[in-house]
């Protein structure tokens, strides 16, 4: 009799000639961290020759993908994705371009709900009641999370996936739940009773709660988040799990280590190691699954420039024995700048994705933090984040006004998404916004511990009003929290009556870097100079 594990196996083409037209697909994954490569790459193998799946719904927590070919850029073509649900779209290019071409439904909601959702729908609740979206664009009294005008016509036509409600005399934001038919996973080995063990993978994700939620949807009527028919037939009668793995086991894993269980799984690929790597930018570091005693190496330091200048200001604001998280790009020179200064033991970094402790990793092996200390599952991280569990938070900034709301999410026809950033920026207890004062060329030098702009960007950042209101300052000021945003040459403060300018660097004229850098006059107090430290 064949085990569990051979009843399941199959090739990646076989296992996507399963999934039916009009399906609502939900793809694991962070960055390229723990995403089923091998699954997304059939999927668009079998679309560009049959012209099949067509019409899918994709749901996804975090961003997937290499700004370029991998990860859900395989979906990226028109007619096989009809609604992307996703909390980032800055990596997966080929999806934004579809949704800026009004190709496809285009919504933006926060990591963290997503991949709670996700547990919502397999739990059978009616969806992610929650505080995180208020207040920013995702709130139904502004877009509603669209990112394009077919997005906007479903939801002016009644059609709506997310909904204020009064709950015990406090407004709250409704993400409604809705069947998902097919699960795409990854883990590292199975077993022959078809377990999943994750053991090298940077980290867990949202692999349980996916499995759960699309093995429960199984005989629920086929409607869309909104209530609508999905308007194909065919749709399975239960649920398809499909789960990418890189080697199989010959005995059965210790229970403990079980992070998915094989009777949730309805098909195993065993995939070639170029489409397991351990993320987009290594095959494999045994650092990011593997915790040691003592120190995390400290790595090469940050050239003098603008990023070292604002993670070192932005360090400096991080207090001894806080929880932390630091966002991707700008604020990821934090970490490196608290090793070189020997301070990674006085405080504990985490990472949106699971991993508490370490140091976390940047560019394409963002996601996974070396030495972490544990690695939790995704919707638990978010849970800790929601509850207001970060005593500190350093994420990037592309836009901000006088108000000091900040856009991160949407610029023109450019389509980013916002990740974990609204669930982070609306709960951590002290709060750094990281970025350059222009963008679009910028160049500075540092000598004798002053800066200089030797060329000035192009783009202003600090505008009359964001385009996109990903983190309100409104909302803010109402949850008490402290916020800062930090430039290479100046340092502002959230006040009850907008941002005001506090440190300027040694070098800096106020009028010409400053205010005629800026669509509006900050509020001038006393300034001071920024630490000295930060330009050596």
């Amino acid at each position: 009799m064949k085990s569990r594990l051979q009843q399941l196996l199959c090739t990646a083409d076989e296992a996507v000639a399963l999934i039916p037209d009009g399906a609502t697909v939900a793809s694991g994954g962070f960055v390229g961290a723990c995403h089923p490569e091998a699954l997304s790459a059939a999927i668009e193998r079998r679309f560009l020759a049959q012209h099949h799946p067509r019409d899918l719904t994709l749901v996804y927590a975090a961003g997937q993908g290499d700004r370029k070919q991998r990860g859900l850029n395989h979906f990226g073509h028109e007619g096989l994705i009809r609604r992307a649900i996703g909390g980032h779209w800055g990596l997966a290019p080929k999806l934004g371009q579809l949704a800026a071409e009004g190709k496809l439904e285009a919504f933006n909601f926060p990591q963290g709900v997503v991949c709670q959702l996700f547990r919502d729908i397999a739990a059978g609740r009616p969806g992610c009641i929650t505080h995180i979206g208020l207040g920013t664009y995702i709130d139904p009294d502004q877009q509603s999370g669209c990112l394009n005008d077919l997005a906007a016509r479903l939801v002016a036509d009644g059609s709506k996936l997310v909904e204020r409600i009064k709950l015990g005399g406090k407004t709250w934001l409704w993400y409604k739940s809705f069947p998902i038919h097919v699960g795409l996973i990854r883990g590292t080995a199975a077993d022959p009773l078809g377990n999943l063990v994750l053991d090298e993978e940077a980290l867990v994700g949202e692999v349980l709660a996916i499995a759960q939620a699309v093995h429960n949807s199984a005989g629920i009527s086929d409607k869309s988040p909104d209530g609508t028919p999905h308007g194909h037939a065919g749709l399975p009668a239960r649920g398809l799990v499909i789960a990418q793995v890189r080697r199989l086991l010959d005995k059965p894993a210790p229970p403990h280590q079980v992070r998915v269980p094989g009777v949730l799984i309805d098909r195993i690929v065993l995939a070639d190691e170029n489409d397991h790597e351990q993320t987009f930018a290594e095959t494999f570091n045994p650092a990011y699954c593997s915790a040691v005693a003592g120190h995390v190496v400290t790595p090469d330091p940050l050239p003098l420039d603008e990023r070292r200048i604002i993670a070192a200001r932005a360090c400096d604001e991080l207090p001894p024995g806080a929880i932390a998280n630091l966002g991707i790009g700008m604020p990821e020179g934090v970490s490196r700048i608290a090793a070189e200064r020997g301070l990674l033991h006085t405080f504990t970094l985490t990472v949106e994705s699971g991993p508490i402790g370490g140091m976390p990793a940047g560019g394409l092996s963002f996601g996974a933090s070396v030495h972490p200390h544990a690695i939790i599952d995704q919707p638990a991280q978010f849970d800790f984040y929601d509850g207001r569990g970060l005593d500190f938070a350093a994420l990037g900034a592309a836009q901000i006004d006088s108000a000091g709301n900040v856009n991160v999410s949407k610029f023109g026809p450019h389509v980013t998404g916002v990740g974990g950033f609204v669930n982070i920026s609306q709960t951590a207890r002290r709060l750094v916004f990281c970025g350059t004062f222009t963008t679009g060329g910028l160049e500075v030098v540092v000598k004798n511990h002053q800066l200089r702009i030797v060329r000035e960007g192009k783009v202003r950042k600090f505008v009359d009003c964001v385009e996109q209101l990903s983190f309100s300052a409104l909302r803010s000021r109402e949850i008490g929290q402290e916020v800062i945003y930090v430039t290479e040459r100046a340092v502002f403060r959230l006040t009850g009556n907008g941002i005001e300018l506090i440190e300027v660097a040694p070098g800096i004229d106020l009028d010409r870097d400053i205010f005629g850098q800026m669509s509006f006059r900050p509020i001038v107090r006393n300034i001071r100079d920024m630490p000295k430290h930060v330009f050596c």
